[in-house]
């Protein structure tokens, strides 16, 4: 019997664990980058369980260096670890030259950094984030407006087949 070969890493299955809904909505999505998370390991088996929230979180770069700051993630039960801090500043891996063009990006009026999804991917924990700039309320509607056609469409077309 043969042994199966294990998968490389650029066709690892990815599960998604925790998705920024509200992103999309706020924001029009510039650019999407995959960064790393530094985390413990209390915090990877947290987030194994399903036990991360990104929806309020933010990215902030500092002194070169891109940090991940009010993402949740709940304590793992079974801990020895007495202080968790489940919201702490987490830092992302990126590339150098990712980290200047986002710096630069975000540097300009309106534009910002947000992440869009958690997942693993190969075994580690991976975050979406996306350069992003800001809509208005205008925006949003017309947002909404294009949702309601696309679904009045889709109705139409299931009832005449």
């Amino acid at each position: 019997m043969s042994k199966k070969e294990p998968e490389s890493k650029g066709d690892a299955p990815i599960k998604v664990l925790s998705e920024n809904r509200k992103a999309r909505f706020n924001y029009h999505i510039i650019d999407t980058y995959e960064a790393g998370i530094v985390l413990t390991g209390y915090e990877i088996k947290s987030i194994r369980n399903g036990g991360a929230n990104i929806a309020e979180a933010y990215i902030r770069v500092q002194e070169g260096e891109v940090f991940l700051i009010g993402a949740h993630f709940k304590p793992y039960a079974f801990t020895k670890q007495i202080e968790v801090d489940p919201v702490r500043p987490r830092k992302l891996l990126l590339n150098k030259s990712e980290i200047i063009k986002l710096q630069g990006k975000v540097s300009q009026k309106g534009n910002t950094i947000v992440p869009l999804e958690l997942y693993l991917k190969g075994g580690r924990a991976k975050l979406k984030i996306a350069l992003a700039k800001g809509k208005n309320a205008p925006d949003k509607r017309h947002a909404i407006k294009d949702r309601e056609v696309k679904r009045e469409m889709a109705k139409v077309l299931k009832n005449n087949r």
